[in-house]
């Protein structure tokens, strides 16, 4: 094979794509559909209390197109991190819309699904035996963590797709749990030939579709020779350019030239970015190395608290302008009137308007004349969160500071109720690598023939 083609109808499963850039990717004939369903970077609810990145609904719709579509031109449709956190219940849940929609169009298929939550006994084992490491900023993982989280699952690297896709039989859909990103893609790379490092990379730019051109979009076609590969978008109004396809190569990244990965790293020293026509960005130089040991990304999140919040508008410009001094006599306030509810809360104001983005990295620091200030309040229990949220207002809305004109309230309040509950509150609890010995074994993997035979 002298070019592999790989299509990604958007970055994430369920954010939607425009049906005339998808056909015009399956017109270039691709040698797969590849498309990640999310992660957990939107937060630790999803591995916490089993929630999606998006409905269920808009999996429904999207894979209604992808199905049959991959099955129509005879390639693999590979969708990894099922739900946004690919754990177990997910891939079950994709295969099941899997199943549906093949019966609705009167398909025949070959079914895979790949699972990667793994056993709590396995990661407390490795805990004793020296083989898990904290990932940057994350807290020491202990057996108590353990088993306080939820679910905890691990990114898979290549080698599982890499097993299905050289399989004399290979799938026709593989419905993948927690992947890392660039996996599916560089699988297909390896599987036919191709250099290592360049199908990494190539993955890494168009796991998240087209948002690496200008302007951005969903749809991308990825195109892997021997020395280079092309991002190529299917939006005839969008260019990939060399400089905008380089700065997507840091996208999420901590460091711009070694990007880690399960079983390697890949290094960018020696990478050019250059254009091979007006639309079309050649990326060339990637070098790919294997890591000793291999190391999968674990991933556990478990439930905290409950969380209230109340917004409020602040206009007064006398206000504003001693915001900081109102702020901390408030806090200092309720705390006094509720020492037992403070004492078991977190509390955090967030003013957007004001450094709410940057905080104190924030380089131009000013004075608003509006400000949108939300109060968020977790606790042990929702009452304990309202009852602080609601003091917090309530204290604030009369608060005689310094030269205050009006007395018939310092703040405006756009919704009702005016504490409003969120819930749960979750957070991450394993966030960690884990050494294992079989980077396909840890995965297990369940085959069908759809409909069953």
């Amino acid at each position: 094979m002298e070019e592999l083609r790989i299509l990604v109808p958007n970055g994430m499963l369920g954010y939607g794509f425009p049906q005339a850039d998808f056909d015009r990717g399956m017109a270039q004939h691709p040698h797969a559909i590849i498309v990640d369903a999310g992660s957990t970077d939107s937060g630790p609810q999803k591995l916490a209390l089993g929630s999606m990145t998006c409905p269920e609904s808009a999996y429904e719709k999207e894979l209604d197109i992808l199905v049959p579509a991959a099955i129509t031109a005879h390639i693999p449709l590979i969708v990894t991190s099922a739900g946004g956190d690919g754990t177990n219940q997910h891939v079950d849940l994709f295969a099941k819309l899997v199943r549906q929609i093949a019966a609705a169009h009167g398909l025949t298929l070959r079914l895979a699904t790949v699972y990667s939550d793994v056993p709590k006994v396995q990661v407390q084992a490795a805990l004793e035996a020296g083989q898990i490491q904290a990932m940057v900023n994350a807290p020491a993982l202990t057996q108590a963590v353990i088993a306080d989280t939820t679910v905890i699952t691990a990114q898979m690297g290549a080698e599982p797709y890499l097993e299905l896709l050289q399989s004399p039989t290979p799938p026709d859909v593989i419905i993948g749990g927690r992947t890392y990103d660039p996996s599916a893609t560089a699988a297909m790379g390896i599987l036919n030939g191709f250099d290592p490092a360049l199908s990494w990379h190539m993955g890494k730019i168009i796991e998240c579709g087209a948002i690496c051109c200008v302007p951005a979009g969903k749809t991308v076609l990825g195109r892997l020779f021997k020395d280079h590969f092309l991002i190529e978008p299917m939006a005839p109004d969008s260019r990939a350019l060399p400089h905008t396809v380089a700065a997507h190569t840091m996208y999420e990244k901590s460091s711009a030239l070694v990007l880690p990965g399960p079983g390697g790293k890949l290094y960018l020293h020696d990478c050019e970015f250059t254009a091979a026509t007006p639309r079309i960005a050649s990326v060339t130089g990637s070098r790919f190395e294997p890591t000793p040991e291999y190391q999968v990304k674990l991933e556990g999140a478990k439930v905290v608290g409950y969380r209230a919040i109340t917004i409020m508008g602040l206009r007064d410009p006398i206000l504003l302008g001693q915001l900081d001094e109102i702020l901390a006599a408030l806090e200092k306030q309720v705390a006094a009137e509720l020492p037992t509810e403070w004492a078991q809360s977190q509390v955090h104001l967030h003013r957007y308007g004001q450094n709410a983005t940057m905080q104190q990295f924030e380089p131009t620091p000013t004075i608003p004349h509006e400000l949108c200030l939300i109060a968020e309040v977790t606790a042990p229990d929702q009452d304990t969160a309202l009852l602080v949220a609601n003091r917090l207002r309530t204290t604030l809305l009369h608060y005689g500071y310094q030269g205050r004109i009006a007395t018939s309230g310092n703040i405006g309040m756009p919704f009702t109720p005016l504490e409003i509950p969120l819930g749960e509150v979750c957070a991450f609890s394993v966030y960690h690598l884990m050494t294992i010995s079989d980077p396909v074994g840890q995965f297990p993997v369940h085959i069908e023939e759809v409909p069953a035979q």
